[in-house]
């Protein structure tokens, strides 16, 4: 009997003796957590879970809540992390569509989730981020030892609700083999050995913090800096111990920002990346500058895991997202008509490869619009690719504005507001224009001691974008809203600025 997942990751922890995971309060060994996931496991069953079954998993992050998942994959039940911030009523919907058949969730929430699950024929277990609560108490005393069940690789291993700001979140149904075989491939490009140290502070109900930082970690026997979230004190407090990191922009602008963080701090590391969101090229070049490391930017989302990344030994080029990962295609193709394009034209970014979702669940008919017969998953992301494969992410399809009739990529005039003096950085969106259909409004948030005027802003970029693309408004505010893997909500800021043009 096989189990893809549990055996490449868990298994191999059973006779370890080395720190696995060191927290904040102490450390857990290999071993110790092969353990502590055999308990949840004899825990789940005992609940009477079945290979298949539906997890709903709303806890903090900490090392039990990381054995959980290992319990899932030893048992075969699918895991469906969710986002902490989720309201009980956003829960309500990802119990009832998944058919979860287990809710976990924090003991102080117990009170509104407990009737969440019970609504929809859920068990409901709590669990909080010191690792105490009644799904700790069943699992107390079980065996430290579990026989994995049988798992095929083209089984169910996850579902990740998407983060959507239209419509109702999307489960995207991931294999063993989308998980197991984007970790190896991730470990190889990235050249992780059982000799790292990674300092992981990203949540774990998200791809990036689970399915890419942990699962390569735990795949090549390194061990991980396991915190519960990222502030600059904690990061330079063990970095020194750390020999590679995984941020999003944030973590790294947040560390510029400390004067603390610089080239003696940072000069034993090997490697540090960014996801999630888009990294500014300024901050790539401050990067640089105060420590030496070219930060390694790379591209993924819920349905497709990794997709591209710069490379480890070769050029790492501020604002792409580098060529396509081993065993992946991309390819750029005509949004109306799904054509492919000419290089070096902006288009939909399609992807095709093993890290591509099986499809949406209980959605024939989504699955169907976003994943073509020949297997291409179509991102909504518009970007296009150079003469060196590299990828560049010119922004969402959902974000793209149509102003008299002509397509506007906002990416491109971002970069340009970007680079002016006393601009930190900026978000460009369409909304409602009487005359246009839609007007061009650029948020622009100022440099510490930046004051930017949109008459400067606006002579700054006049000759050098069609008069078309040009914002129509200019509005300066000290931040952008953003949500918690530090994407900026556009939504919100076309909600906000709707009626920038409305005639009265």
């Amino acid at each position: 009997m096989t189990n893809p997942l549990h055996d490449a990751l868990i298994a191999p922890q059973i006779d370890r003796t080395d720190p696995l995971l060191i927290t904040e309060t102490g450390e857990i060994s290999g071993a110790g957590f092969a353990a502590m996931s055999h308990r949840f496991a004899h825990a789940l069953t005992g609940l009477g879970l079945k290979p298949g079954d539906r997890m709903a998993v709303q806890i903090q992050k900490s090392a039990e809540a990381l054995a959980l998942y290992g319990a899932a994959l030893a048992t075969g039940v699918v895991f469906l992390p969710l986002n902490t911030a989720y309201t009980p009523d956003e829960v309500a919907y990802f119990v009832e569509n998944a058919g979860a058949a287990l809710l976990v969730g924090d003991p102080a929430a117990a009170e509104v989730l407990e009737p969440v699950a019970r609504r929809f024929g859920a068990g409901f277990q709590a669990l909080d981020g010191a690792g105490q609560g009644s799904l700790a108490d069943l699992a107390a005393g079980r065996p430290d030892s579990f026989d994995a069940v049988s798992r095929d690789r083209d089984d169910l291993a996850a579902i990740l609700y998407t983060s959507g700001t239209t419509g109702r979140s999307k489960g995207a149904m991931l294999t063993q083999a989308n998980l197991l075989d984007n970790a190896q491939v991730l470990a190889e490009a990235w050249r992780f050995t059982d000799s790292d140290v990674l300092l992981h502070m990203l949540p774990i109900f998200h791809t990036h913090g689970l399915f890419v930082a942990s699962n390569v970690s735990l795949l090549t026997g390194g061990k991980m800096i396991f915190l519960p979230g990222f502030s600059a004190d904690r990061a330079i407090r063990w970095l020194p111990q750390a020999t590679a990191m995984m941020g999003v922009p944030t973590f790294y602008t947040r560390l510029l920002d400390d004067p603390r963080f610089d080239r003696a701090l940072s000069g034993h590391m090997r490697l540090f990346t960014s996801g999630s969101a888009p990294l500014l090229a300024e901050t790539h070049r401050q990067f640089e500058e105060r420590t030496g490391h070219r930060i390694l930017e790379r591209y993924g989302m819920t349905e497709t895991n990794m997709s591209t990344s710069n490379p480890y030994d070769g050029e790492r080029r501020a604002g792409t997202v580098g060529p396509a990962l081993p065993g992946v295609e991309v390819r750029i193709t005509d949004p109306e008509t799904g054509e492919p394009l000419p290089q070096g034209t902006p288009g939909m970014i399609e992807v095709r490869g093993h890290n591509v979702f099986k499809g949406y669940w209980q959605m024939p008919e989504k699955t169907a619009e976003e994943l073509r017969p020949d297997g291409f998953f179509i991102t909504g992301d518009i970007g296009v690719i150079d003469e060196a494969g590299y990828v560049t992410i010119v922004g969402r399809q959902k974000d793209l504005i149509i102003s008299g009739g002509y397509n506007i990529y906002p990416k491109e005039i971002e970069l340009l507001l970007d680079e002016q003096p006393g601009v930190l950085e900026s978000a460009v969106i369409g909304v409602p224009h009487p005359d246009f259909g839609e007007g061009v409004v650029a948020v622009i948030v100022p440099a510490p001691g930046g004051e930017p005027k949109p008459a400067e802003l606006e002579a700054a970029i006049s000759s050098r974008l069609a008069r078309f693309k040009q914002p129509k408004r200019y509005v300066v505010q000290d931040v952008l809203p953003r949500n918690t893997m530090g994407k900026v909500q556009k939504n919100l800021l076309r909600e906000r600025f709707k009626d920038s043009f409305r005639q009265s």
